[in-house]
């Protein structure tokens, strides 16, 4: 163990830009308000919950994830999901996060999308006490259908208004194959005539091509995971050349078995290569790490260098949907933190 290198880690100012709040539900947390809210879970302990997370793929991640979600009922159980998150985002010297939230997830159970809105909305309001910044991505669940995505989109119209100052951008998540990104080609159009920001999962288990239509057809801005652009030598110059972030999950990736050992993530050579690589948590609870767990793993298992981690931290800042203002102050407290540790950054 580097101590060195984790201290320097611990300190490192950063943005997180894919983190699914209810994929930072706690099994403590999951299991007391299931009680509360009267839920019944298919496991009869905290230690049943974690014991079930162990995951062979995407897709029996997100049947448990999906159970677990269930327990979510309330503005504030969103309120607490959120705070606790942010609790610990803070504490990892995360400056800024943008929060991706699904709400076809409860809506299908009853749950009216301002309620899953307020909660959240309240949490990222009240840290702003803190100096901790936020905002909110609506996410469509890709399984299902665009007529679906489009309800969700009208649904939360309303809202637009009121949630202004943190509802910035929508996503696409969810089970990636079969399910390409041209499949949601209308909603994506009218959210961006909206001015609401986009981006989307790609190239997790799908392909290249999928990284392709996202830009594309979408046209996101972003792209969340990314790690089968290597697969296409063009597509990662055209990455390269603009500078499209991708949000890089490697705790995520080896969880779902994406990589078989992060020795062999291609995060590295992406970042070497030249790409906006930044590094996230994806659902933290599940995946077994926040922030600094992903940066600490990512750079003992790939030899990054404290120069290079500055570098994806820098990324983080450069990516996220905030002013030019906001990013310059960010930039100049990560210079100041890298000169004062000029052993560090080398």
């Amino acid at each position: 163990m580097n101590t060195h290198l984790h201290d320097f880690i611990r300190g490192l100012p950063k943005a997180e830009l894919h983190l699914h709040i209810e994929g930072s539900l706690e099994p403590e947390m999951m299991f007391a308000l299931a009680q509360k809210n009267g839920v019944r879970l298919p496991y009869p302990s905290v230690d049943a919950i974690r014991a079930a997370y162990h995951f062979t793929d995407l897709q029996s991640f997100l049947d448990l994830y999906y159970a677990g979600a269930a327990v979510l009922q309330t503005e504030q159980d969103f309120y607490d999901l959120t705070s606790a998150y942010i609790r610990r985002a803070i504490a990892d010297h995360v400056r800024h996060a943008e929060i991706f939230f699904d709400p076809q997830t409860h809506t299908e159970r009853g749950i009216p999308v301002a309620t899953v809105f307020s909660g959240i909305a309240r949490a990222l309001r009240d840290a702003r006490q803190q100096g901790f910044s936020g905002s909110m991505i609506l996410c469509f669940l890709r399984h299902l259908s665009e007529d679906d995505a489009m309800a969700t989109l009208e649904a939360a119209l309303p809202l637009r208004d009121d949630y202004a100052d943190v509802w910035v951008g929508v996503g696409l998540d969810s089970s990636e194959a079969g399910n390409p990104p041209e499949k949601f080609r209308h909603v994506f159009a009218i959210a961006a005539a909206m001015g609401l920001h986009l981006v989307a999962h790609a190239g997790e288990e799908g392909p290249a091509a999928y990284i392709r239509s996202a830009l594309d057809v979408l046209q996101v801005e972003r792209i969340d995971h990314g790690v089968r652009a290597e697969d296409d030598t063009a597509l990662m110059e055209h990455l390269a050349k603009q500078r499209t972030p991708l949000t890089v999950c490697p705790l995520s990736n080896l969880k779902l078995c994406v990589v078989p050992d992060l020795r062999h993530h291609n995060l590295a050579r992406m970042l070497r290569a030249g790409l906006c690589i930044t590094i996230n948590s994806d659902d933290p609870s599940y995946f077994g790490g926040y922030m600094n767990d992903n940066f600490i793993a990512a750079a003992e298992a790939l030899q990054l260098s404290c120069a290079e981690l500055g570098q994806i931290a820098r990324n983080s800042f450069e990516a996220a949907f905030v002013s030019p203002e906001q990013k310059r102050i960010w930039y100049a407290e990560l210079d100041d933190y890298l000169t004062q540790h000029p052993a560090s950054s080398g």
